[in-house]
């Protein structure tokens, strides 16, 4: 068996099929899915390939090869506490898409692990599907395997399918690492879970059949092939590892681990655990934040949140302080960069995301900690095993705390928590959150069938009107041949001239006409290249095999071209300033104004807004020519045009180039000169999310109606404080002189009253057995000038306890201080919460400091007693 390392090993499978066995070669795509909302994140190599599996998409060449990177969350709770769980990986497959089928996928795989890993051919099993003959006559006959160690298993085993849709058998191949590993005398075969003597290493799926709603299975006319084999596993395997944490790739991952815990793995059951989940989720986290995934409270980013979060808690298991992750993750980079050079292009954001990432996390985790560990006292003292669940939401909510973390600390000291109760919660908060327009699901397009109905010719680029027969008309429930006055419905046609919302450009408006007829269109969207028209009959009555005018509303169009060229501008413009690691992250563009996401991790300087205002308006003015070509992949490459990665695999592309300055893949619409984009003005620059940042600009009259409305407000201005335009600076710096006068005769006064209420402070704290007590209420001090006055005393009493009220705009806030030495006693944290609810409300904090709020001011003194009583 031959001894490979990681990136060996992906080098000879890509070879192999890619060279040898005439498989295109893909590189790797990323985890975030395009065009896929089926799924969170990529978990399997066939995941980025299903249009190429169901025929929506071809390949020039059927027949694939990959090293696909994956992350997988499902069985996180384990990662850690076994040593083959992890949430990263990588797939290595081979697919055929109605190409080759099972002789060819079965004899390459046994080919593989045979000759090129020098496998021996006595150490693999396979299984098969019980009715799949074909796959058995073939690893018996074809390749010779042993008939006792060819294993025929039900569909649960070996049999791949959803509810509807293609399906098949699949058969899996094991490797027998010896009876060393066995755990008893029956572990003899594949099939025992608890056993890691065979390992499967290969899936081989065979998707044959169609599967209706009914059950039943119609044989694919061009059956697909999809494998899978784990890099990691097959490393394993070859290394005689006991563990996939043990393969060469992640031994300076844990190398720094132990440098940086001062830890040693395989000493410690416990610290063990600790020191593989960082090593796997600063594996997650590398990949995904390089992917463009940043962490949230939402889908993918809650995953990466999570990730992180998680890891940085085992650190502090370890006995790691501060921010660690950053160091960890440089070794992820310098261990992948061989296969993954975009890590080390991303490497300073990929940290930058981390780091901020912890330190948001380090600044509420010891609050959050302790909050939770006061929590799991009181739910002791209620002899109760559950925590409730409106308060692991004010935790996730209040401290960041993700409800698997809180119910991973709980379940270490055998507590649970109300996972009901927070689902209510999270639902009630997502509820009020949720502004998201949401479309009618009558009409979504997954309810229309494709199948027959002909592809839409787009002629739009060139022409704001054209002539189009009517093929298809739809409601909300079937197809019909006419749509009559007031109705709304559905329009497929021949041609078009209406541009289907895409790449972030919004859909065309305007009308469809005929003799008596008059249709509004209010949105197209288009499926598999069909384009469907969302319509309303102002008049008349609207035909199938009829032909009408198509025209869209030009000024809107217009508009729109400009915003889009202006993001391309754009786009470049913010790499020239900021640098070539900003990425794109998202963008709008409409009629009113351009959005664009970027990935960088601070606000931009008002000089930076300046430059790249200044570059793009430069490129205006040059009257750059505006070119659109269609053209080879390969060529658009040479060309150094911008691209999104599912372009990669289209023989040609659409090139839009500016001149010399940019150049993208894109299939929008654009201006045919940059001078036709007139003027640019950045509006707004914001954070969306951690490293990501926004920028909205307007082009064209909004920018001269927005120059007009600073010009009016500026008079305006003028006349209020008494000056002309030309000296509103001269004025404003006259009156802010004359108020920080003022302000300082004010501070003077307040001075003096502040320390006749610190003398009567004073003379107000009380000797209480061996502590000094001081219960006080103020009219209307605010939370700062209360802290101030406790600091104060704090210097001239110690063993003090101090207990504030004070009651400022009708609101009531107490405040508690507790001496450190005190805090074994005295816990400023439960204080403060039993007096404030004496008045209806509630708080909590630290042993030493704790503030709440109150709701009933009429109760106020008789908190105050609580607090004498408690003391």
């Amino acid at each position: 068996m031959k001894n490979l390392g990681v990136n060996e090993l992906r080098k000879l499978y890509i070879d192999f099929f890619g060279n040898e066995k005439n498989h295109t070669i893909l590189k790797s795509f990323p985890l975030i899915p395009k065009n896929d909302e089926s799924l969170l994140l990529i978990n399997a190599g066939m995941a980025p390939l299903k249009k190429y599996f169901t025929g929506e998409e071809k390949m020039k060449n059927n027949r694939a090869t990959s090293s696909q990177r994956c992350v997988r969350t499902g069985d996180i709770e384990r990662v850690g506490k076994t040593e083959r769980h992890g949430t990263y990986f990588e797939m290595l497959g081979n697919f055929s898409f109605g190409d080759y089928f099972k002789k060819e996928a079965i004899s390459w795989a046994y080919e593989f692990l045979t000759q090129k890993l020098e496998i021996s051919k006595d150490e693999l099993w396979v299984t098969v599907y019980k009715d799949d003959q074909e796959a058995f006559d073939i690893w018996k006959n074809d390749i010779g395997m042993p008939e006792e160690r060819i294993l025929k298993q039900g569909k649960e085993d070996n049999f791949w399918e959803l509810e509807v849709g293609p399906c098949g058998p699949c058969s899996e191949i094991f490797v027998d690492r010896g009876e060393k590993r066995a755990v008893d005398s029956n572990d003899n075969k594949p099939g025992n879970d608890n056993s890691d003597r065979f390992l499967e290493v290969w899936n081989l799926v065979f998707t044959q059949f169609n599967k209706d709603s009914q059950g039943n299975y119609t044989p694919l006319a061009h059956p697909n092939i999809d494998t899978g084999m784990g890099l990691e596993r097959i490393a394993m395997i070859v290394q005689n590892k006991d563990n996939i944490f043990e393969v060469d790739i992640a031994q300076d991952i844990i190398s720094e681990i132990e440098k940086i815990s001062n830890k040693k793995y395989k000493e410690n059951p416990k610290d063990d655990v600790s020191i593989r989940v960082i090593t796997d989720h600063a594996k997650a986290m590398t990949f995904l934040i390089s992917d463009g995934v940043l962490p949230s409270n939402e889908k993918r980013g809650y995953v990466l949140r999570r990730l992180i979060r998680r890891a940085y808690r085992h650190g502090k298991l370890l006995g790691i302080q501060g921010e660690f992750l950053s160091k960890i993750i440089d070794k992820v980079i310098d261990s992948y960069k061989v296969e993954y050079e975009e890590l080390v292009t991303n490497r300073e954001n990929i940290l930058n995301v981390v780091i901020e990432e912890e330190e948001r996390f380090q600044k509420t985790i010891e609050q959050g900690l302790e909050r939770l560990n006061s929590l799991i006292d009181e739910i002791r003292e209620k002899k109760s095993k559950i925590l409730d669940g409106a308060e692991a939401f004010k935790l996730y909510d209040t401290y960041g705390f993700p409800i698997d973390l809180t119910k991973e600390i709980l379940n270490e000291s055998n507590y649970d928590v109300d996972i009901k109760t927070f689902d209510q919660e999270m639902e009630k908060q997502r509820e009020t959150a949720r502004n998201a327009r949401k479309k009618d699901a009558g009409w979504s397009l997954d309810n229309i069938a494709t199948d027959g109905i002909k592809i839409t010719e787009f002629v739009g680029y060139d022409n704001f009107t054209t002539k189009a027969k009517i093929l298809n008309l739809f409601d909300k429930n079937s197809g019909l041949t006419s749509l009559k006055e007031g109705q709304e419905g559905i329009v497929v046609s021949d041609k078009t001239s209406f541009y289907a919302e895409g790449g972030g450009e919004v859909a065309d408006t305007g009308f469809i006409l005929g003799e008596n007829t008059k249709v509004r269109v209010d949105d197209v969207q288009k499926k598999n290249d069909i384009y469907f028209h969302y319509v309303e009959v102002l008049e008349g009555t609207l035909e199938t095999e009829k032909e009408y005018l198509f025209q869209i509303d030009k000024n809107r169009r217009l508009a729109i071209t400009r915003n889009h060229s202006a993001t391309h501008l754009l786009d470049q413009a913010l790499k020239d300033i900021l640098g070539n690691e900003v990425k794109q992250a998202g963008s709008l563009v409409d009629e009113d104004k351009l959005r664009f996401d970027f990935t960088y991790n601070q606000s931009l300087t008002k000089e930076e807004k300046k430059q790249i205002e200044d570059i793009i308006n430069d490129k205006i003015c040059q009257q750059l020519p505006v070119s659109k070509e269609i053209v080879p992949f390969k060529k658009s490459q040479e060309m150094g045009a911008i691209g999104l990665f599912e372009d990669k695999y289209k023989d040609e592309v659409r090139v839009v180039s500016i001149g010399d300055y940019s150049k993208e893949l894109c299939g929008g619409c654009h201006v045919d000169n940059s001078s036709n984009i007139l003027m640019f003005k950045i509006v707004s620059e914001s954070s969306v999310s951690a490293g990501v940042r926004r920028i909205e600009a307007i082009t064209g009259n909004k920018v001269y109606k927005l120059l007009q409305e600073k010009i009016s407000k500026i008079d305006e201005i003028a006349n209020l404080i008494s000056s002309r335009p030309d000296f509103i600076e001269q004025k404003i710096e006259s009156l802010k002189s004359e108020i920080n006068n003022q302000k300082d005769e004010i501070k003077k006064l307040k001075s003096t009253s502040t320390k006749d209420v610190f003398e009567s402070l004073k003379s107000n704290v009380i000797k209480k057995d061996d502590l000094n007590l001081l219960i006080y209420k103020f009219d209307d001090a605010s939370i700062d000038e209360m802290r101030d006055y406790e600091n104060r005393l704090k210097q001239i009493f110690d063993r003090l306890i101090i207990v504030f009220v004070s009651v400022l705009d009708g609101k009531i806030v107490f405040t508690v201080s507790v001496d450190q030495e005190l805090t074994e006693k005295y816990n400023a944290g439960k204080i403060v919460k039993e007096i404030s609810q004496v008045t209806g409300g509630n708080g909590g904090g630290r042993k030493n400091f704790a503030q709440a709020g109150g709701k009933d001011i009429s109760k106020v003194d008789l908190a105050l007693e609580k607090a004498r009583q408690l003391i």
